[in-house]
């Protein structure tokens, strides 16, 4: 399973990475690790939008790719979604991998690399095992900049605001 390069990215996966990145600042501004996703049907028709909300919702599971998944089934009524393309901001660890897997996303395509935790090019990769009976096309690194420094910015007002806490308190 190869993963496709920028060079040879489709133009419509820099205007839905947008997307993602909108829905990632959402994230950011609920105080929530700052991921987002959008997932379109084959014709390019946006299906279900999401983003990080395990701290609000109090549910662990609830990954901007989750949320999005959970969405799109319902507004589809089919648990399988078949023929459709998630955008991510980050790669999906391995929760998200098997759920994507479960509902059958025929392409994954995400911004920046997690090398703690990602599941499909950095600390694990999962699609490269033979037990899987579904393969998606994966595309990495669109807009991984502004992907990787929404998160920066995130993590450094995080630290400041820890650091501030703990000489004023």
């Amino acid at each position: 399973m190869g993963v496709k390069t920028l060079e040879n990215q489709p133009k419509d996966d820099r205007f839905w990475m947008l997307q993602a990145l909108e829905q990632a600042q959402n994230a950011a501004s609920c105080d929530e690790v700052p991921v987002g996703a959008v997932l379109v049907d084959k014709s390019g028709e946006l299906i279900a939008r999401g983003y990080n909300q395990p701290i609000t919702t109090l549910d662990p599971t609830a990954h901007a790719e989750i949320v999005v998944i959970r969405e799109a089934a319902k507004r589809l009524q089919n648990y399988r979604l078949v023929d459709t393309t998630l955008y991510v901001t980050l790669e999906p660890c391995a929760m998200c991998v098997g759920a994507l897997v479960q509902a059958r996303v025929a392409r994954i395509v995400f911004g920046a690399l997690e090398p703690k935790t990602g599941a499909i090019q950095s600390a694990f990769q999962i699609f490269e095992s033979a037990q899987f009976n579904h393969k998606p096309e994966i595309s990495a690194g669109v807009l991984a900049t502004e992907c990787s420094a929404l998160m920066s910015q995130f993590f450094e007002q995080k630290r400041a605001a820890k650091k501030s806490e703990k000489l004023t308190g």
